[in-house]
């Protein structure tokens, strides 16, 4: 059983109290072989507690993430998402695609924040300078001096981060429901692109879609 910390705002309160506004970031799809990538973003500007069964999105329901999603909304004082395609990780590779998406939830808030804290242990906001993939130049990563520290599980230890996590989470599952309706044989509504059985198997018998990631090589990964 994962422990979860037991006060969710430690890490923003110290933030908090000498009038930093905090940014919570996380991001969801990653791992998957189809479908977007998406950063939450989500900044608060006092310690109010969170809804009390916030927790990282992956230990909880589709249920309970989708409960979540209006008392989250209503909690920060400002939220947003970013997202980059399948075919934006081909041209500029992971890292720099995970800094573009992240650059993009920041660009949607209204809020400006002083200090994000980040899930895991490497700053999405920058990506190594010589990263570059095919001939479409990535977008500026305008936040990539922000002050930030990395937080490995912060998903389970910080409250905007946590709720970054849920909101980019149920985004994301939303938008690999409604590609599931015009790609049902990969069955995008259960695994949301991620490697099942299910999915590996469509891709061997109908090959690749748009949305798949092309760069990952996806049939040699199953046939080897």
């Amino acid at each position: 059983m994962t422990t979860v910390h037991s006060d969710l705002l430690v890490h923003e309160r110290v933030l908090l109290e000498r009038g930093e506004v905090v940014v919570g970031i996380d991001e969801v799809g990653r791992g998957a072989l189809a479908g977007p990538m998406i950063v939450g973003a989500v900044v608060l500007t006092n310690a109010t507690a969170p809804p009390a069964s916030l927790n990282d999105s992956k230990l909880l329901t589709p249920m309970q993430r989708e409960a979540l999603e209006d008392p989250l909304r209503i909690w920060a004082a400002d939220w947003s998402v970013g997202s980059v395609s399948a075919a934006e990780i081909d041209a500029w590779g992971l890292r720099l695609a995970l800094a573009v998406a992240a650059t993009r939830a920041l660009d949607a808030l209204r809020v400006r924040p002083s200090v994000a804290l980040i899930d895991g242990s490497f700053n999405l906001l920058r990506a190594p300078q010589d990263i570059r993939f095919g001939v479409e130049a990535a977008p500026e990563l305008t936040y990539r001096t922000l002050s930030a520290s990395t937080i490995v599980k912060g998903d389970q230890r910080c409250a905007s981060i946590a709720a970054a996590s849920v909101l980019a989470k149920v985004r994301r599952d939303r938008l690999m429901v409604e590609l599931d309706r015009h790609f049902a044989e990969y069955g995008w509504s259960s695994n949301k692109g991620y490697g099942a059985k299910r999915h590996m198997e469509a891709i061997q018998r109908f090959g690749q879609t748009v949305h798949h990631r092309h760069s990952w090589h996806l049939p040699e990964m199953i046939t080897n």
